[in-house]
């Protein structure tokens, strides 16, 4: 029986191994019959491009065409339009009028320096049809409208434009149809959702009035940083409610968390020409309560302020919020906040799902008080930057399309939230001890040395290259030449001014009395800050390494000797300007200045073009508009320095009494037309003058830093 069982055995296994070998011979019969291909362990060049442009062709999923829901810049943009930044804004050819909201859009583009008329030069180009109001009910609404952008010159199916919308559909879903196929167009929009916005491509668009300021604007309500920032109601909302339709469930949900206390949430039914046929048993006791609370009270005087969604997911009342310093508390799920590819929101804002509206003061309890604090505080910055007028919405957008074809120079999300905002940007770091001195060969009537004037080594100007050539902080020296003679040789400014520092480079620049100072200083100075003089000003050294040392404590700002003062005259309703001693300042003279030579940059940058083109009419109010910028930018008063008042022997004694009338009465214009024009008056008066530590104090001149400055007056001009 063993023998039989050993048998079997044997005999299974030899049927395994033949069985084994079998399949092995089968699979290398199969793989021999193959052919030997080599793989090439490299990828030829021509398979590289083609790679490389799949990786960028356009998706042609059905219902998806590669020019509308699946744009982005790759795809729908053309960067070879854009070697500079220039906006093309059509002729107004249909003689269809234009609501003012989109007249303002249409002048601030006009007003930048990107604007154009040419169109072959533009790399963006905007309808002058108006399409912010795409509501068919509405009044501005203007029909025909793919019939009127398909027949425009330069269309090409929407690439390369932008389109600007606040309202799109009507009663009752208000859809985000435009009417019109906007194609390959960038869409900026108010109220978009997220599922409907092209990342990188579209632009959300805050919602505002039609009184919203078109320029400058109002600022914000903060005007300190009370701690801890909890005001008189927590919570706080007023506003319409519906009883009907899209937008009307939070709102209609609010009265539950009402306590008449810390808690004001009311709302009103009052609204539309039917409101009293679809009111519901609630409204009689909501529109009472309603009528008894003041809204810009509770705006004002309120810890957080609940922005809920109305038809549309945007509202006014979010731009109401942020200028009230009140806390926004978004409550509109699936809504793309404006400027939210840029502007760091949760900085500012508090955002809560609209399912949990009545735990919403429990959320908000649990925010500590150094966060309130900030919050509100950017609240401020956000809408002083961006959102204060029409045209720095304009601008705002501008700048995000800008920076989205330039990614290399765009500023980083810092710069975009943190004061003085991305506008006045400046990517080079800064070097306090790089000074470029300016002269300005400036005398009256623009006549400086005539052609048969003798220019003597005595001259005052060489005693001022001597005394900022020396100086440590000096790196250039810039001489403007405004005679019609010709200068002397380099070398005899070098020898006259006596300049030791070898460093010191001297360049002479040849203009006109027509050439403005600020342009000259831009394109030609190479340092990060800048000493301007004018050539008849008398100064000490102690003097400009005191204005030096004060002016790296305030690098933002303009710092100086001779102070200036605006002043609203009531009876003549109308800005003044005065150059009288007073204990009060609000500008600097520039006839010897100190600052960031940035601003030199962003004065022809920033400024509105009709502004600069009449100031070039008017360069004696050149200092008032740089004052006016910088305060603009820092928010902050000018600095002065030091007792002196007067700087030049000849300020005014060259100068006609009816000379001095007549420029004195166009700085009255200058300064109103100024403010016109930036739609708001940015200087900040202040009683502040830094003097040295022991100034004129009764103690040993050994003991002193600056001794010569209490011996060198006015009395030296005399």
């Amino acid at each position: 029986k063993m023998k039989l069982q050993k048998r079997y055995f044997t005999l299974l296994l030899f049927a395994t191994i033949c069985v084994l070998s079998y399949r092995i011979l089968q699979l290398r019969w199969r793989n021999s019959n193959k052919p030997n291909i080599a793989l090439k362990s490299y990828i030829s060049q021509d398979e590289l491009q083609q790679l490389v442009l799949a990786q960028y062709q356009p998706t042609t999923v059905p219902g998806f065409e590669r020019d509308n829901t699946k744009c982005r810049m790759e795809t729908c943009f053309n960067f070879d339009r854009c070697q500079e930044f220039k906006v093309y804004i059509y002729p107004d050819t249909e003689n269809v009028p234009a609501s003012n909201n989109y007249l303002n859009i249409l002048q601030s583009i006009k007003d930048s320096g990107y604007y154009t008329e040419n169109a072959e030069e533009a790399c963006l180009f905007v309808l002058s049809l108006d399409t912010l109001d795409r509501d068919s009910l509405s009044q501005d609404y203007i029909r025909n409208m793919q019939y009127k952008v398909d027949k425009l010159e330069h269309w090409n199916n929407g690439e390369n434009h932008l389109v600007f919308n606040l309202y799109s559909g009507t009663f009752p879903n208000y859809t985000e149809d435009l009417g019109f196929d906007i194609g390959r167009a960038m869409l900026a929009k108010a109220s978009i959702a997220t599922e409907n916005y092209r990342p990188k491509f579209d632009i959300s668009l805050p919602l505002f009035h039609k009184q919203h300021p078109d320029r400058g604007g109002d600022p914000g309500y903060v005007k300190d940083a009370v701690f801890p920032a909890v005001q008189q109601y927590f919570l706080a909302f007023k506003g319409k409610r519906y009883v009907y339709g899209i937008g009307s469930e939070t709102r209609n949900s609010l009265y539950h968390l009402h306590n008449k206390k810390d808690l004001a949430l009311v709302t009103t039914c009052k609204h539309g020409k039917n409101w009293q046929d679809m009111q519901d048993e609630r409204c009689g006791e909501d529109n009472d309560e309603y009528e008894r609370w003041d809204y810009n009270n509770l705006l004002t005087n309120s810890t957080f302020c609940l922005v809920p969604r109305g038809r549309r997911l945007g509202s006014f009342r979010f731009l109401e919020t942020l200028q009230a310093g009140c806390v926004p508390v978004i409550l509109s799920n699936g809504w793309q906040l404006p400027f939210g590819e840029v502007i760091d929101w949760p900085a500012a804002t508090i955002t809560i799902d609209e399912r949990l509206l009545l735990q919403v003061p429990e959320i908000l309890r649990t925010i500590p008080q150094p966060q309130i604090l900030k919050l509100r505080q950017q609240t401020q910055v956000i809408w002083d930057m961006y959102l204060s007028s029409v045209r720095k919405i304009v601008m705002t957008t501008l700048e995000v399309i800008k920076q989205r074809i330039n990614p290399h120079v765009a500023a980083s999300s810092a710069d975009w939230n943190n004061r003085p905002g991305v506008f006045y940007y400046d990517k080079s770091p800064r070097n306090m001890d790089s000074t470029c001195a300016v002269i300005n060969m400036a005398l009256p009537n623009n006549n400086i040395f005539q052609q048969d004037s003798t220019f003597s080594s005595n001259s005052n100007v060489f005693k001022l290259i001597q005394v900022i050539g020396n100086l440590p902080f000096t790196s250039e020296i810039i001489i403007i030449w405004r005679s019609k003679a010709s200068p002397p040789p380099l070398q005899d400014w070098q020898r006259f001014g006596n300049i030791r520092r070898k460093k010191t480079k001297i360049s002479i620049l040849i203009g006109n009395s027509t050439d403005d100072k600020i342009k000259m200083i831009a394109e030609n100075c190479k340092s990060d800050n800048v000493l301007l003089l004018n050539n008849d000003v008398v100064l000490n050294n102690e003097e400009l390494i005191f204005m030096h040392q004060v002016f790296k404590e305030f690098p933002e700002r303009i710092v100086g000797f001779t102070p200036r003062l605006h002043h609203w005259d009531g009876e003549a309703k109308s800005w003044r300007y005065t150059s009288k001693a007073s204990f009060k300042l609000s500008m600097i003279g520039t006839e010897a200045v100190m600052f960031a030579a940035k601003y030199s940059r962003i004065f022809y940058s920033v400024l509105p073009r009709k502004t600069l083109h009449y100031m070039n009419q008017f360069l004696h109010c050149q200092d008032i508009l740089l004052n006016m910028l910088i305060s603009s930018i820092t928010r902050a008063a000018p600095i002065k320095v030091g007792q002196r008042s007067r700087l030049s022997k000849a300020e005014t004694a060259n100068f006609t009494k009816e000379d001095l009338a007549t420029k004195f009465q166009e700085k009255q214009s200058c300064i109103n037309r100024f403010v016109e024009d930036l739609g708001e008056m940015p200087l900040v008066a202040s009683q502040l003058r830094l003097d040295p530590v022991l100034y004129k104090d009764s103690v040993s001149a050994m003991r002193k830093k600056y001794k010569k400055m209490e011996n060198f007056g006015d009395n030296n001009l005399s």
